[in-house]
């Protein structure tokens, strides 16, 4: 489905907005308050103009639900266990709850150096040991800092617009904000597949117009090796 720029909604909060370890400039509900000496909800003489009344804007569900997640880099040198410093942030279902959330977040230019910023779907923890990605993997596609936000915003809405042939084969996506560059990847669920990986790779490169070549690292070759695993598949 196409995502559209829809008014900002208020959606239900999973975590503190006003923290530091949150990548988010601003959260709050939208809505006129009361001025002084205004009465609201009072009886009136019974007569209400129906053209006063606001509409109610129409809801668009997406066909998954989402949810962003945040990794502080300040929190990753204390922690002893990987994961710990991770949290989520936000979930939503509808293309408006998407706006109004990505409205009031931090783009990655301006995260700090070292955070990890994840968008999965709902009930999917982006960690390798999570059930549904331990045996996938990820296309990884790197930026310079200047072309991190579109690519970012580009991704999630091919992601959460089903623009994918294979969208069930597709995880999340995370974007890691680094010194020269970001990088941008796309976890996928099953690694041995490899026509449906082959075909989300090669999307995603038309989604983006991205020119260069993107690898697939297995999760399990990146958990054993490290920095050393290669790519198993290129496009």
């Amino acid at each position: 489905m196409a995502v559209e720029d829809t008014p900002k909604s208020v959606v239900t909060e999973e975590a503190n907005p006003n923290s530091i370890e949150n990548p988010i400039d601003r959260y709050h509900e939208e809505g006129d308050d009361a001025e002084e000496g205004e009465i609201v909800g009072g009886e009136g003489d019974g007569n209400v103009d129906e053209s006063s009344k606001s509409a109610v804007p129409q809801s668009h569900p997406l066909e998954h639900s989402w949810t962003f997640w945040f990794d502080n880099p300040a929190l990753k040198s204390k922690q002893t266990t990987w994961g710990i410093s991770l949290r989520p942030v936000f979930t939503f279902s509808t293309v408006e709850e998407f706006w109004s959330l990505y409205n009031n977040l931090r783009h990655p230019n301006k995260l700090v150096q070292g955070a990890d910023f994840y968008c999965f779907k709902h009930n999917i923890e982006p960690k390798w040991e999570d059930p549904i990605c331990a045996n996938g993997g990820k296309w990884t596609m790197s930026f310079p800092k200047e072309k991190s936000d579109k690519s970012w915003l580009y991704t999630l809405l091919a992601l959460i617009g089903e623009q994918f042939d294979h969208g069930d084969e597709i995880c999340g996506a995370v974007v890691n904000i680094r010194g020269k560059q970001d990088r941008i990847s796309i976890w996928t669920k099953n690694a041995s597949i490899e026509a449906a990986q082959m075909i989300i790779g090669k999307q995603w490169k038309e989604f983006l117009d991205y020119n260069n070549s993107i690898g697939f690292i297995i999760h399990e070759d990146a958990k054993k090796l490290d920095r050393n695993a290669r790519n198993v598949y290129t496009a």
